[in-house]
């Protein structure tokens, strides 16, 4: 089997499709989840704290000199960051809760016996009459 066909075999499976769908849907979560924290979450919680903006939270280690930028510890993205990181662990804990109490209730539903096959049917009737 060429190294093509090995591959067009293995990106096909189904549980590869699944994983890349849940790889791009995951990142285009975080950017929604990056842009409530940094656009809805922070600057209330900066005007709370005294007109703060987190994004200008940083201490500089070597001011700027020239074209040379300035050398900063952004502690204040640094905390946006670990905002986002926790509303995108909450979400994926919810949503795994959801699913495993959904598989639970599954599991839990009595599954009804199957109902016996024709010979099945047929071979009692004959025991049955055998039996009179």
């Amino acid at each position: 089997m060429s190294m093509m066909q090995e591959f067009k075999k293995f990106a096909l499976r189904g549980n590869v499709v699944d994983m890349a769908v849940g790889i791009i849907i995951g990142a285009a979560f975080g950017k929604i989840v990056s842009s409530l924290v940094s656009d809805i979450i922070m600057p209330p919680i900066g005007l709370m704290l005294g007109g703060v903006d987190f994004k200008d939270l940083a201490i500089v280690l070597k001011d700027a000199v020239g074209d040379t930028p300035a050398v900063l510890i952004s502690y204040g993205q640094f905390i946006q960051t670990i905002i986002d990181f926790l509303i995108i662990a909450l979400a994926i804990f919810v949503a795994v809760k959801v699913m495993n109490s959904m598989k639970r209730k599954e599991e839990a539903a009595p599954k009804a016996p199957p109902e016996p096959s024709k010979e099945e049917l047929l071979l009692t009737e004959i025991r049955d009459l055998l039996k009179k």
